[in-house]
């Protein structure tokens, strides 16, 4: 079974980092893009970054770029999520996600909170 799980959250002030993990098991892993969507209070589920399984590139939303970065170790089957230059919007629940063979599988999410 495709399992995939989340961890790393944490409190942290702004301008502070976090490393996010995502931990899979139950697939090709180095077959799939894996992605972070994250989810805050009242708004959108909103797609954070990817990263493919074929060659590693990358894909970041404007609102994280230069401040992200999402890597993959395909041997150790997780995804990372560092995280730097934190700011309160960034306080969410962050998923893990994976489609594989047109379905969704989720993590179970891991929350950030940025204070000011």
């Amino acid at each position: 079974e495709v399992q995939l799980q989340a961890s790393g959250g944490g409190l942290v002030q702004a301008g502070g980092s976090l490393r996010l993990s995502c931990a899979a098991s139950g697939f090709t892993f180095d077959d799939y893009v894996i992605g972070w969507f994250r989810r805050a209070p009242g708004k959108e589920r909103e797609g954070v970054a990817c990263v493919s399984g074929s060659d590693g590139s990358t894909y970041y939303a404007d609102s994280v770029k230069g401040r992200f970065t999402i890597s993959r170790d395909n041997d150790k089957n997780t995804v990372n999520l560092e995280m730097e230059d934190l700011k309160p919007e960034d306080t969410a629940v962050y998923y893990c996600h994976v489609q594989r063979y047109g379905i969704d599988y989720w993590g179970q999410g891991t929350l950030v909170t940025v204070s000011s």
